[in-house]
């Protein structure tokens, strides 16, 4: 599991390979990520958008941006969490993602970033 804290909103990640969902024959690799989103601030906040960068061991990159995460602009109260999974399609064994979370100060309608930690995607066959 990776974690961060930052603008005191702590972000968990792990991930999980779907060997049911690739096809290595044709070098199509899924995998999955659970996030967990903790709001340790004394107000509400709201997540709006996203920002990835997806590195691939063949050598691609992809940026994806969108508004919230898996349809939703979940608002977390302080002390509260929010949690999704969502997924990765890569066409190697190995990858990276790494990005941003735009949220806004639900008091104030300050709007704020916070980092994503960079995380792996690995086959288990590569762990060995």
């Amino acid at each position: 599991m990776t974690y961060q804290i930052s603008q005191g909103i702590k972000i968990n990640v792990e991930t999980f390979f779907q060997p049911d969902q690739s096809s290595p024959m044709v070098n199509e690799y899924l995998f999955a990520y659970r996030i967990t989103i903790e709001n340790h601030n004394h107000f509400v906040v709201r997540l709006l958008s996203r920002h990835w960068h997806i590195f691939d061991s063949n050598g691609t990159t992809q940026e994806v941006k969108g508004d919230g995460v898996v349809g939703a602009q979940p608002y977390i109260e302080p002390g509260a969490a929010y949690q999704y999974i969502s997924g990765c399609n890569l066409n190697s064994e190995m990858g990276r993602m790494h990005g941003d979370y735009l949220m806004e100060n639900q008091d104030t309608k300050m709007q704020f970033t916070v980092p994503i930690p960079a995380f792996d995607l690995i086959t288990p066959s590569k762990l060995n």
